[in-house]
């Protein structure tokens, strides 16, 4: 009678046992799926990011050869405010500092307001 009992405690020990395994085991592969899933979350938006950048220093080249310097400044703002958004977006997502990303923003947009003031193509005289 007791080797019976004995035994029984021990197989009710051994389940126990494994089912905290099989919990923890699927705990793990749940965190490292959640946490490489944000990985490749946060490495897409910075590519993406790196691309318009690059896509935008193709186009400021483009419209240095084509156009004159006043368009150049004018375009390379906007790009700059584009990009600025951009990173913002990151940064919301990120959770980092928008402090640099305002600068940004500010600068791009005085750049427009005065080029296009100075040159005509803008609204005021």
């Amino acid at each position: 009678m007791v080797v019976v009992v004995v035994f029984v405690e021990v197989v009710e020990l051994v389940v126990i046992v494994a089912v905290v395994i099989v919990v923890v085991v699927v705990v793990v592969v749940v965190v490292v799926v959640v946490v490489v899933a944000v990985v490749v979350v946060v490495v897409v938006f910075v590519v993406l990011v790196e691309v318009v950048v690059m896509v935008a220093v193709v186009i400021v080249l483009v419209v240095i050869v084509i156009e004159e310097v006043v368009v150049i400044i004018v375009v390379a703002a906007i790009l700059l405010f584009v990009v600025a958004f951009l990173f913002l977006i990151v940064a919301i997502r990120c959770c980092i500092n928008l402090f640099f990303i305002n600068i940004i923003f500010v600068v791009s947009v005085v750049v427009i307001v005065i080029v296009t003031d100075h040159s005509g193509y803008g609204c005021c005289y």
